[in-house]
C-alpha cells in the first residue's frame, strides 16, 4: 500500500512539455552542414575564448554529435611560443579505455546515437548541450522500448501471468539499479558534506570495484557482446518478418537472412552516423505508430479474446529464455551516469527514471497481455506474423524490417570503435597499426576488418536463426549482469558503510535474482540454440 500512496503523490509531468519532447529531440538529431572530418594539420576552430571567459570550473558548450546527451570529447588548448593556440585532442591508452566508442587520434570523430537499445557511448567527462529530464525521459523510453517489443506476446506464451509479473517486477529493479548505480557516482566532500559528482561512467565506476585494468576490460567485454549479439538480432528479426510476410515463397528466413546482408554491406563505409542517426528517429517515430496499429488491431478483436488461455503455470523448459527477452528489453544502465551528467537538473533524475519505467512496465505488459488474448496459443515469436490481413502484415512487416536495417548501424557502428581502440590504434598502444589513413580515410584492409564485421553478424543469424532464443541468451548474460548484478555489487562496495542492513539486504536479494536468471536463463536459451542446430541451412 505505500508503494500505491507514493505513486498517487508522484507529480504527473506537465502534457505540454510531455508533447514538446519529440519535437525537441528531432532538433536535436539533425545534423550539422558540415559533417566531415579534418585531417592533422588543418585548421580547427575551437571557442576557446568563450571558455577563458567562464572561467576554470565552467565548460563552454562543444559541437554535439547526433547524440543529445554526449560530448564529442575533452579539447584542451596550449600556447606555443609565438602566442597561438594549438588545438590537441585527449586520448587515452587501452588500460585507461574510458568506454567510449572513438578513434581520438586527433583526425577523426566519431557520432553514435542511441536508438531502441541501450547502446549509447559513453565518455568520461560530460559536457555539451544539456537537456532537461522530459528529454531525458524520451531517451531512456527510446533505449528499453524498441521494435524488440514484438517478441513480449511471446513471453506471455510462456510464462503466462508470471511473464506480466516479471514485465513489472524487472522494470522495478531496473530503476532501482539505474538509481543506486547513479548514487555510485558521487561522494561526499570532506569540508561542506555535500554530495559531489567524481565519477562519470559506468566504467569509472567499475575501475573503482574491479580494478583500473580489470574494471575497464569486464565492462567492455560485456558491452562488444551485446552490441554484436544485438546487430544479430537485427538480422534474424528481418529474417523472420521477411519470411512470415512471403510463407509460400521459395525464400526461407535464412534465405531472407542473406538477402538482408547485400543492404547491410555497404555500411562498412561508414565514417558518421549523423544522417543515419536522423533517420533512425524518424523510424522510431513510425514504430511508435506500429506499435499503435497492431493494439488497435487486437481491441478490434476482443470478442475473439481468450482470456482463459492465459496461464497461472509456467513453462519451466522455456520460461527462463522469456525472462531473458524481459531483462534485455529493459538493459539501459549502461548510459544512465552520461545522461544524469548531462541534465540541467539533476535532482530529477530519479523522478525521470521512475516515471520512465512506470510507463514501460504498463505498455510492455498491456502489449504483451492484449495481443497474447488476440492469438493466444498460435502467438509467434514476432507478434506481427500473427496478423492475419496478408497485405495489412505486409505493410507492418517492411516498416519493421527498414526500421532494423536503419537500427543495425548503430550498434554496428560503436562495436567497431571498441574493437578498433582496443586493437587498431597502433604502436605502442596497440599491437595492430591503425585502419585509417592520415587523411581520415579507411585503408583497403580497414575496410576489409569492417565488412568483415558485418559478415561475421550476417553468418551468425544464419546459424542461431531464432529471435527470441538469442534475444533471451544475451539478456541471460551480459543483461542480467549489465542491469542486476554489477550495479548492486557497486552499491554495496563503494556506499555499503552508508547502507542499512535493509538496504544491503534487497543489494543482495537482487544480485542472487540476477545470478538464478542468469544461470537458469543461459543454461536453456543454450540448449534450445544446440537444438536449433539440427535445422539444416537452407543451401
Amino acid at each position: 500500500m505505500s508503494f500505491i500512496a507514493k505513486l498517487k503523490a508522484t507529480p504527473l509531468p506537465p502534457l505540454k512539455n510531455i508533447l514538446n519532447v519529440a519535437v525537441q529531440t528531432a532538433r536535436q538529431h539533425i545534423p550539422e552542414r558540415k559533417d566531415y572530418e579534418q585531417p592533422p594539420g588543418s585548421s580547427i576552430q575551437q571557442p576557446h575564448q568563450k571558455a577563458m571567459e567562464l572561467g576554470n570550473d565552467e565548460q563552454p558548450p562543444t559541437e554535439m554529435s547526433s547524440n543529445p546527451f554526449r560530448n564529442a570529447g575533452n579539447w584542451s588548448t596550449e600556447e606555443d611560443g609565438g602566442g597561438d593556440c594549438k588545438t590537441e585532442y585527449q586520448s587515452t591508452s587501452f588500460n585507461e579505455y574510458d568506454g567510449r566508442y572513438q578513434q581520438t587520434d586527433g583526425f577523426r570523430q566519431g557520432s553514435i546515437a542511441s536508438e531502441g537499445s541501450s547502446f549509447v557511448c559513453e565518455g568520461e567527462g560530460g559536457g555539451g548541450s544539456k537537456i532537461d529530464e522530459f528529454q531525458a525521459a524520451w531517451n531512456v523510453t527510446n533505449a528499453i522500448q524498441g521494435m524488440f517489443i514484438v517478441s513480449l506476446p511471446f513471453a506471455v506464451l510462456h510464462g503466462g501471468y508470471w511473464a506480466i509479473v516479471a514485465m513489472v517486477g524487472i522494470a522495478h529493479i531496473c530503476c532501482y539499479t539505474g538509481k543506486v548505480l547513479v548514487q555510485c557516482l558521487y561522494e561526499p566532500d570532506p569540508a561542506t558534506g555535500q554530495m559531489v559528482r567524481v565519477r562519470d561512467s559506468y566504467v569509472a565506476i567499475a575501475k573503482v570495484c574491479f580494478g583500473p585494468k580489470l574494471g575497464a576490460r569486464a565492462v567492455s567485454i560485456a558491452q562488444l557482446i551485446e552490441l554484436l549479439m544485438t546487430c544479430i538480432l537485427y538480422v534474424v528479426v528481418c529474417g523472420d518478418l521477411l519470411a512470415g510476410t512471403y510463407p509460400e515463397g521459395s525464400f526461407d528466413s535464412r534465405s531472407w537472412m542473406l538477402f538482408i546482408g547485400i543492404f547491410l554491406l555497404p555500411m562498412g563505409f561508414l565514417k558518421s552516423l549523423k544522417m543515419v542517426s536522423t533517420l533512425s528517429f524518424w523510424c522510431t517515430m513510425s514504430h511508435i505508430v506500429i506499435n499503435a496499429v497492431i493494439l488497435g488491431y487486437c481491441i478490434l478483436q476482443i470478442g475473439d479474446w481468450g482470456w482463459s488461455k492465459v496461464r497461472f503455470s509456467i513453462d519451466m523448459e522455456n520460461f527462463p529464455i522469456s525472462l531473458g527477452v524481459i531483462v534485455f528489453s529493459y538493459t539501459s544502465q549502461i548510459f544512465l551516469p552520461t545522461l544524469e551528467g548531462n541534465m540541467i537538473d539533476r535532482s530529477k533524475f530519479n523522478w525521470m527514471l521512475d516515471w520512465s519505467h512506470i510507463a514501460a512496465a504498463v505498455f510492455k505488459a498491456g502489449f504483451g497481455y492484449i495481443c497474447f488474448l488476440t492469438f493466444q496459443n498460435d502467438t509467434q515469436q514476432v507478434i506481427t506474423n500473427n496478423l492475419h490481413s496478408q497485405g495489412f502484415k505486409g505493410m507492418v512487416n517492411f516498416f519493421l524490417v527498414i526500421k532494423a536495417i536503419l537500427s543495425y548501424p548503430l550498434p554496428y557502428y560503436a562495436a567497431c570503435e571498441l574493437l578498433e581502440r582496443n586493437f587498431f590504434r597502433g604502436p605502442p598502444k596497440t599491437r595492430f597499426p591503425t585502419i585509417w589513413n592520415l587523411d581520415g580515410e579507411l585503408k583497403v584492409w580497414g575496410l576489409g576488418f569492417r565488412v568483415g564485421v558485418i559478415v561475421s553478424t550476417i553468418l551468425m543469424a544464419i546459424f542461431i536463426p531464432h529471435f527470441s532464443i538469442l534475444m533471451g541468451f544475451i539478456g541471460s548474460f551480459t543483461g542480467t549482469m549489465l542491469s542486476f548484478i554489477w550495479p548492486c555489487y557497486f552499491h554495496i562496495k563503494i556506499k555499503g558503510h552508508l547502507l542499512d542492513q535493509k538496504e544491503i539486504a534487497k543489494d543482495y536479494l537482487i544480485i542472487g535474482l540476477g545470478v538464478l536468471f542468469g544461470v537458469i536463463g543461459i543454461y536453456d536459451s543454450g540448449n534450445a540454440l544446440i537444438n536449433a542446430f539440427e535445422i539444416g541451412l537452407p543451401f
